[in-house]
């Protein structure tokens, strides 16, 4: 993880997991309009399947919509076979919404097995962890506990992972709402720190330099 040094400004990115959510995707999507900040919304494919509409307003709005897996089921359970059905299902359900299929992997939980590289690498994708979170997941989390994570981790270039959904997946039921609040509030005042918000194509065109 990176470390906040004290010094502000910067370039930093937001990503979301585990939706979309069709009670909190569209509220979110609607924030980072009126900020006009680019996002990443790592997207459980199963979920992704049930809200075509808000996965192609995604795209639609700029932001870049990645692979979450198809179910959010834990790698270290998950045989070769599994692995492969989940890629391929995941890349289905990709090409069908936005005709193309993902160019960014998250595995959930950011744990990996033997298999995720591989089949990472065959589809063509990258791999993408994170940097800072917040734990907006939790029952016990406040927006003003996440603003103030938020506040204190980021850093220059760092990767920020965040929730858009996440009932079915380890999350708090309505904890997106609180998410949602965070960054109504940290999002003016990183802003007014120097920090930038860029896509994740131009972090990895940057890292490339």
């Amino acid at each position: 993880m990176r470390q906040n040094t004290g010094n502000c400004g910067g370039r930093l990115v937001l990503t979301f997991d585990d939706g979309p959510d069709g009670r909190y995707t569209g509220t979110l999507l609607d924030l980072l309009k009126e900020e006009q900040i680019p996002a990443a919304f790592f997207v459980v494919g199963n979920h992704a399947a049930k809200e075509p509409e808000l996965v192609q307003r995604m795209a639609a709005e700029g932001h870049i919509v990645g692979s979450h897996s198809i179910e959010h089921r834990n790698a270290l359970i998950s045989t070769y076979s599994y692995m492969k059905r989940d890629f391929e299902a995941c890349r289905k359900i990709h090409t069908e919404l936005l005709g193309r299929p993902p160019r960014y992997f998250r595995p959930p939980w950011g744990i990996r097995n033997l298999f995720t590289r591989k089949f990472v690498k065959e589809q063509d994708m990258r791999m993408v962890l994170w940097d800072v979170m917040a734990q907006d997941w939790r029952a016990d989390a406040s927006t003003v506990g996440i603003v103030k994570k938020l506040r204190e981790r980021v850093s220059d270039g760092a990767i920020i992972c965040l929730h858009d959904a996440g009932e079915d997946t380890g999350g708090a039921a309505g904890a997106p709402l609180k998410t949602i609040k965070a960054l109504e509030l940290a999002i003016p005042d990183l802003k007014a720190l120097g920090y930038r918000f860029i896509s994740l194509d131009e972090y990895f065109a940057g890292a490339a330099l």
